[in-house]
């Protein structure tokens, strides 16, 4: 209800076009992409996931780091989507470099993460103010950098987990424009 329609109204997807769903988990972004008449390439480093999103059919899906996607043609790919993975994501410059190595020249990216501001693993908590009766956000740790890991089934399975990455806006913005990106738009989407 938010960011699938907010992905599709600044990505436009269209007929003809080659988009790159990167980081694609089980597919769901894929298949709209598809859906809109592009050819969709869709990477993600879980073989696992890759496995669930290969029940929709034409899409070429890959099992790989988003770092090193070398079975793309540099120049070939009209717009890379990156959605909710950029925070899951180690080395970003590395990531963002393949990127633009692989866009044409007039070629797009869209980029929807946690906003970092908000989201901080074990950095950020949810408070309640009595007196005013509101709810609130603190922030301990927004500057620094963390890499951080996130029990997958909390409460169950500890040695089940995921690493996250908490980045500064002004790390994005450095490598994004570090590796040839220009921001040309920046939404703030709220939940319905």
């Amino acid at each position: 209800k938010v960011i699938l329609p907010g992905v599709l109204r600044m990505l436009e997807p269209k007929s003809g076009e080659r988009v790159l769903d990167l980081a694609c988990g089980q597919g769901f972004f894929s298949v709209a992409f598809a859906q809109s008449g592009a050819e969709v390439v869709a990477v993600d480093a879980s073989a696992e996931l890759i496995r669930h999103a290969k029940r929709h059919q034409n899409i070429m899906y890959h099992v790989a780091s988003a770092h090193n996607i070398p079975f793309v043609k540099s120049g070939s790919i009209d717009a890379v989507a990156l959605i909710m993975a950029i925070q899951n994501i180690d080395d970003v410059p590395a990531m963002l470099k393949e990127c633009m190595r692989v866009l044409k020249p007039k070629g797009r990216m869209i980029i929807v993460m946690n906003h970092p501001t908000f989201r901080v693993p074990k950095g950020s908590s949810w408070g309640f103010d009595a007196e005013k009766k509101v709810q609130y956000r603190r922030v301990d740790q927004y500057l620094s950098e963390a890499k951080v890991k996130i029990q997958t089934h909390p409460g169950d399975a500890p040695e089940d987990y995921t690493i996250s990455f908490h980045r500064p806006l002004q790390f994005y913005f450095k490598v994004l424009a570090k590796t040839g990106f220009a921001v040309s738009r920046l939404e703030e989407w709220i939940s319905h």
